[in-house]
């Protein structure tokens, strides 16, 4: 049995609250101002996931900063060609295309180009 991390108990209890305060109507505008709802299918498992994630948008373009990236799995399933995934953006879900890249320093990533409407 796998001994999991502190920050991945703790990510278990907030993500949910987090992610139920972004998806309400009443708290939803102002979270969903620097938090959206991240979806996607694990490459090896197949199971959905959905996350929320801190971002920053232009455009169709979203960029978000995975903080302590070596504790987490999610984005590696954005690296080399990539995936498709969903977010929850203003209030309706938005379908796109993501890449992780981490640069010389460790930093991780991933860039988000949402499709047409």
């Amino acid at each position: 049995m796998t001994d999991r991390s502190a920050l991945a108990r703790m990510a278990d209890v907030v993500n949910p609250w987090v992610a139920a305060f972004a998806a309400s109507p009443r708290w939803g505008r102002l979270v969903g101002r620097g938090i959206v709802l991240l979806t996607y299918t694990g490459r090896r498992s197949g199971r959905t996931f959905t996350i929320p994630v801190g971002h920053k948008r232009t455009g169709d373009d979203v960029t978000i900063g995975v903080r302590m990236p070596d504790r987490k799995t999610w984005w590696r399933n954005f690296l080399g060609e990539g995936a498709p995934l969903s977010l929850r953006l203003d209030g309706a879900d938005r379908s796109g295309h993501a890449t992780a890249r981490r640069d010389q320093r460790g930093r991780v990533t991933v860039r988000v180009h949402l499709d047409a409407l």
